[in-house]
């Protein structure tokens, strides 16, 4: 099983040690999800502050 870290930036969840988007280190420390797939349309990718759609953490330590 993969172990998904999550930016501590903008909560995308990746496997790498830094984010894919932003470029701000990613902690291993991360609580539920939520899947984007529109943002545009997206009232929580709207709360969130997302602008590109992808698998995002709802809090980050």
């Amino acid at each position: 099983m993969k172990t998904l870290n999550a930016c501590k930036n903008c909560h995308l969840l990746t496997e790498k040690d830094r984010c894919p988007y932003c470029s701000e280190q990613t902690a291993k420390r991360w609580r539920g999800y939520v899947i984007i797939r529109d943002p545009a349309r997206s009232q929580i990718a709207k709360k969130m502050n997302i602008t590109k759609p992808g698998k995002y953490a709802l809090k980050v330590r």
